[in-house]
């Protein structure tokens, strides 16, 4: 998944190659970097109505990020000149969610002021841009060429032990007819395997899901320097004498998410992820763990330019 870079306003937009054979998509992945936000940092890219930020500069962050994707909201602010001519062939209203880490997919067919709750959305109508927020969960994009009809998902650990890209694939071929192996897949940054740990009740929930759950998940022994050098002091009356560290785990949810695509029928050739940790690239990417929960929001998107 390539960066593509802007010298004129240091946005990083992060995109699938495979999508971008297809002029009539428009999609991508933000980053961090280049906005009008300082609660997270000079010039971030905050793309969520956060607590710490101003409404104000997150719709000046939005109408950034839209028009360097080569879309225009057209609900607010003033537009560019380079950006009006090309209006017409571009999305013009963003779609976002109230997320709540649900399994809850929408059907759009036209713009609402509502923001209706859930973590889904699905269209085959040209000039609406669905988008997703996160900041260590996945955005997860779906495109179906011949029916040009796209989706874009939320999955965080909830949302993927509820099954919503799986679903994902259901409702686009409830809505728009598309088959499960002509869908291309893309998979945004988000937290990895090599960061996200999780506790052993979310093992316990994925186990009972998921038949291939344990190649899900990676154990780790505890390390104690102090206890390594003087293992004497942490002698215990119980057998086998020392009391015993508790085992690190780690979920890889990007494998989760894959393994769900191919049971849908997404051949594995059609599947693209990010290699980016938001854990391990803070200074490119918002990560709620990281950043101990003080942090700003990506969005992942997606489109269908008009004719």
């Amino acid at each position: 998944m390539p960066t593509r870079s802007s010298q004129q306003s240091r946005l990083n937009i992060l995109r699938a190659g495979h999508l971008n054979k297809f002029p009539w998509l428009v999609h991508g992945f933000s980053t961090r970097t280049g906005g009008f936000s300082r609660a997270y940092g000079d010039r971030s890219l905050n793309l969520g109505f956060t607590k710490d930020d101003s409404k104000a500069a997150v719709e000046r962050n939005r109408a950034a990020f839209l028009g360097e994707l080569d879309a225009v909201s057209g609900d607010r602010g003033k537009v560019s000149s380079k950006a009006a001519k090309g209006a017409r062939s571009r999305p013009r209203r963003l779609i976002a969610l109230r997320q709540i880490h649900s399994d809850i997919i929408h059907f759009v067919d036209s713009p609402s002021e509502s923001q209706p709750a859930g973590d889904g959305l699905i269209t085959a109508v040209p000039g609406l841009l669905l988008g997703i927020q996160t900041a260590d969960c996945l955005p997860i994009i779906l495109v179906a060429p011949k029916q040009r009809a796209i989706g874009v998902f939320h999955a965080g650990w909830r949302g993927t032990v509820k099954r919503i890209i799986e679903k994902g694939v259901g409702e686009m071929h409830r809505h728009f007819g598309s088959r499960p192996g002509d869908l291309k897949a893309a998979i945004g940054p988000g937290i990895h395997g090599c960061c996200y740990e999780v506790g052993a009740d979310v093992r316990e929930k994925f186990e009972s899901q998921f038949s291939y759950a344990a190649r899900l998940f990676r154990e780790v022994e505890e390390r104690d320097p102090v206890r390594d050098k003087y293992p004497m002091l942490f002698l215990t009356a119980r057998p086998p004498g020392h009391s015993i560290l508790p085992k690190k785990m780690f979920l890889d949810l990007v494998e989760a998410n894959r393994q769900q695509l191919l049971a849908a029928g997404v051949p594995a050739k059609s599947i693209e992820a990010s290699p980016l940790c938001t854990n391990c690239h803070p200074d490119l990417l918002f990560s709620y763990r990281a950043e101990k929960g003080k942090t700003g929001r990506m969005m992942g998107v997606v489109g269908i330019r008009t004719e």
